[in-house]
């Protein structure tokens, strides 16, 4: 069965680690990847841009900055996992959440996946994830 895990931070705080500590986290998610990956039950990733950059797309197509809601934590990413069961895909969030752990994991149920065009591996920057760090 098919789980989204969505990954929630604290954006503010994202933004004020430095290239060292980013690179850190990444090589401590990047181990779970590789693990869930070769068990063929990591499907799609990504890292989201900042939430400064998003707009929400209301009722009668009316467009507004920023993401729909205010809250402290923000969704910055979201995973497609391939679990036999709901617990399997817990076991799987703990394992992200022990590599990155002031992050919260938020695991679903997917009910209709598309899998569309395949979509290579991009990579953007980090220019508007991490504006303090970058343009400094």
């Amino acid at each position: 069965m098919l789980y989204v895990m969505l990954a929630y931070h604290d954006e503010g705080y994202v933004q004020s680690w430095s290239d060292e500590e980013d690179a850190a986290l990444m090589a401590q998610l990047d181990g779970v990847h590789e693990r869930m990956a070769r068990e063929a039950r990591l499907g799609p990733a990504a890292r989201l841009g900042a939430t400064g950059k998003a707009v929400t797309v209301r009722g009668k197509g009316l467009v507004t900055d920023g993401p729909f809601t205010e809250t402290k934590e923000s969704l910055l990413g979201f995973y497609i996992l391939d679990c036999e069961s709901l617990e399997e895909a817990v076991e799987a969030a703990k394992a992200f959440k022990a590599a990155n752990p002031s992050a919260i994991y938020e695991v679903r149920p997917i009910v209709l996946y598309r899998p569309g065009k395949a979509i290579p591996l991009s990579d953007f920057g980090l220019d508007d994830v991490r504006p303090a760090q970058v343009s400094g």
